[in-house]
């Protein structure tokens, strides 16, 4: 019995080598890893102009169908709209999908943002808006370096759902920032970006305390989960 391949997408301003340590934990554990870079998150000076969220899911979509076998889709952050949106499309090559302090986004992230692209915001706001517990000062300063602004046509367009095969891909939501308690109670109050966990059939929630960038301030537990579920669903090779 060969796991199910992983591929890991992360969330804003970020790209493939975000999940470097998890990566590489996961393959020295046997495991078939692919990371993903976003359109438009290439590069600081990459055209965002034009892309959107469908060119996300597009992305996301050809990840999955080189794997070659059915995978555990992992997506961090807002990176949760566009991978159940791939949930959509093909529902049948996805073994599981795994939402890092991330949720299966039922409608456009920020539907009133006019802009061309969302910059990193100052370390100030970021503290403000997100829970950094556990990382360092050099991990932020990596962040700040490498970061990419995120498309903004990709934050204003939901991600196209139509196909109720998806409701039944098995996942497990990561809890880091929040607990699931307080994931729990925010689906009950109808927040768009968990929208999904409304309607899912199969969900499993894991408690990881720590900041909203996991696969930085705890990699070795976060590779484990995301092993353990490509394990869980593993197939004949």
């Amino acid at each position: 019995m060969a796991a199910a391949p992983i591929v890991l997408v992360p969330g804003f301003w970020l790209g493939a080598w975000a999940w470097d340590e998890v990566a590489a934990a996961l393959r020295a554990d046997g495991h078939d890893v692919t990371a993903v870079t976003l359109p438009g998150l290439e590069a600081a000076d990459a055209d965002r102009s034009a892309i959107t969220m469908s060119d996300h899911v597009d992305a996301i979509c050809e990840a999955i169908r080189a794997a070659g076998a059915p995978v555990v889709l992992a997506v961090h952050s807002g990176a949760g709209a566009s991978g159940y949106g791939a949930s959509d499309r093909v529902p049948e090559l996805i073994a599981a999908m795994v939402y890092v302090d991330s949720g299966p986004a039922t409608g456009a992230l920020d539907p009133d943002f006019d802009g061309v692209e969302l910059p990193l915001p100052p370390h100030e706001q970021l503290a403000e808006e997100e829970n950094l517990d556990g990382l360092t000062d050099e991990q932020l300063e990596t962040f700040r370096q490498r970061a990419v602004p995120e498309p903004g046509a990709a934050l204003r367009e939901g991600a196209e759902l139509t196909n109720d095969a998806r409701l039944d891909v098995p996942s497990t939501v990561v809890c880091t920032g929040f607990t699931s308690e307080q994931v729990k109670a925010a689906v009950e109050e109808g927040y768009a970006w968990l929208g999904g966990l409304a309607e899912l059939r199969d969900v499993t929630y894991v408690d990881l305390p720590t900041s909203h960038w996991p696969m930085w301030s705890r990699p070795g537990e976060l590779a484990a989960i995301i092993g353990d579920a490509a394990k869980a669903h593993a197939s004949e090779a």
